[in-house]
């Protein structure tokens, strides 16, 4: 582990960790990708236990996203729900920028984080077209 890196391999205790997921996401993830996926989801969620944080998973996320790494699930307004509930320090929003704004809206003293400032979906690509008064 140079530089502060983690080796991401599929040895036996990440097959162990993930195997709840592998069983939801077998019909969607091939196990070619796999290999790939659960070594990151199992660094993932071992970072979030570590810094005490969650991640809101949008309906729209990834199935190694949403079920592997989502600790809440679901649709915007329902995302914005749990925000405000979460007694974690920092919320990770796996959706569109304007769910995160909501989240740290809700939760100015939590520290919000969105993994990808790219990421769209049909709401907000026409969110500047809105003309509301």
């Amino acid at each position: 582990m140079a530089g502060g890196s983690v080796a991401l391999e599929f040895t036996p205790d990440v097959e162990a960790l993930t195997a709840p997921v592998w069983e939801k996401v077998r019909t969607r993830v091939t196990p070619i990708e796999w290999r790939v996926h659960a070594p990151l989801i199992a660094e993932i969620n071992r970072l979030k236990r570590e810094k005490n944080a969650v991640i809101l998973a949008h309906n729209y996320m990834t199935p190694e996203i949403f079920h592997g790494v989502g600790d809440f699930v679901g649709d915007s307004l329902g995302l914005a729900r749990e925000a405000a509930k979460t007694s974690a320090r920092i919320i990770v929003q796996a959706g569109v920028q304007f769910m995160a704004e909501t989240s740290k809206v809700l939760c100015p003293d939590k520290t919000v984080l969105i993994p990808d400032l790219r990421a769209g979906c049909s709401l907000a690509a026409t969110e500047r077209d809105w003309n509301v008064r």
